[in-house]
């Protein structure tokens, strides 16, 4: 697609999304057959410059703090499947306020609760309500929830309480690839929960997770059903095989699927929110992450904390170099910076 294309090509290309161009079914299988590594290089270009436009050298920040691996779910994926034999954690509040208080000065733009979907709090969601004030008063940073499928009473107490954003990610939308990842698990009510804290006024994040036989035709369902969606924030991972999971003998792919969609979506959703995690390859793979197009940089933690992550390839090492300080002097050696508090606070629609 870009195999001809110079410069001056590529920039008018990025021009014509900017202007309002939409990508084709032809477009995007195009795309997401590239294996040269040159043209890869110019799709990223491409990204690089459409997200230039909207932030320029701008990157947003997420404080991560994952307050409980308890979950009632059968995820196949996911090493915190009800049924892996693991050792699990459910912080308390002086924990958790603690974490907080480690976080306090640094250059973060939100905190994001995430947990499995744990009985206990959605049992009991005025115990996760909670968890959000001690953020808000030690922090006073907007509140990004992950936590599951929530019930429309629990999404309203929440935003009630001053949540923010709500991450919920679909995986897929090829329906059978779904029923093999989301084991038992309705695909409709977590697309509801979606847009019912659109509705009340939570800006939303969707998910697409590669690597789990998805193929070119999946990945585009996919990536319709997302748009359809119209979320504020759009990511896409790279599975990891968890050990004790269904899926532990699968032979984890190589990140290029996944910079390849974080450059589509880039095309596809020019103006929003396309995280870099830092839980799949750590510091490094931010960077490559950045490099194919997003602008937020997530699942960053303290120094010296040992809190667990979704896909935690860092689980065992020693030094994890996910803290804000060690995020920030990388991105200043790329030529980007933490933006402004205010401009994140504009995006949420959040008044100072």
């Amino acid at each position: 697609m870009f195999t001809n294309m110079d410069k001056n090509d590529l920039d008018a290309y990025a021009q014509r999304i900017i202007n309002g161009m939409q990508l084709s079914e032809d477009n995007l299988r195009e795309i997401l057959l590239i294996t040269d590594s040159t043209e890869l290089e110019k799709l990223h270009y491409v990204a690089r410059k459409v997200r230039d436009h909207y932030f320029g050298n701008k990157v947003f920040l997420y404080s991560f703090v994952y307050f409980s691996t308890y979950c009632k779910n059968r995820c196949a994926f996911c090493y915190y499947n009800t049924m892996n034999k693991i050792n699990r954690y459910r912080l308390g509040f002086e924990d958790i306020r603690n974490v907080c208080r480690k976080l306090k000065g640094e250059q973060i733009h939100m905190v994001d609760l995430t947990m499995g979907e744990d009985p206990y709090f959605h049992e009991n969601p005025s115990q996760f309500a909670k968890v959000i004030d001690i953020v808000k008063e030690e922090l006073d940073l907007p509140v990004m929830i992950s936590p599951g499928v929530l019930d429309d009473d629990a999404l309203t107490m929440l935003r009630e309480h001053g949540a923010n954003f709500l991450a919920l990610y679909q995986e897929t939308y090829d329906k059978e690839l779904y029923r093999n990842l989301r084991v038992g698990q309705s695909f409709s009510e977590r697309i509801h929960a979606r847009q019912f804290a659109q509705k009340i006024g939570y800006c939303v994040e969707d998910g697409l997770l590669t690597g789990v036989g998805n193929d070119v035709e999946s990945t585009i369902i996919s990536l319709r059903g997302m748009a359809r969606e119209d979320p504020q924030m759009v990511r896409v991972m790279t599975f990891i095989p968890q050990e004790g999971t269904p899926l532990e003998k699968e032979v984890q792919e190589s990140n290029l699927s996944e910079l390849k969609i974080i450059s589509v979506l880039r095309l596809m959703f020019p103006d929003r929110l396309i995280p870099a995690s830092l839980d799949v390859e750590g510091i490094e793979g931010m960077v490559y992450r950045l490099n194919a197009g997003a602008n937020v940089v997530t699942s960053i933690i303290p120094s010296d904390s040992s809190l667990e992550g979704v896909a935690n390839y860092d689980r065992k090492h020693e030094e994890r170099k996910r803290d804000p300080k060690s995020v920030v002097a990388k991105l200043r050696s790329m030529g980007m910076e933490p933006a402004a508090q205010s401009d994140f606070n504009k995006i949420l629609g959040v008044v100072a």
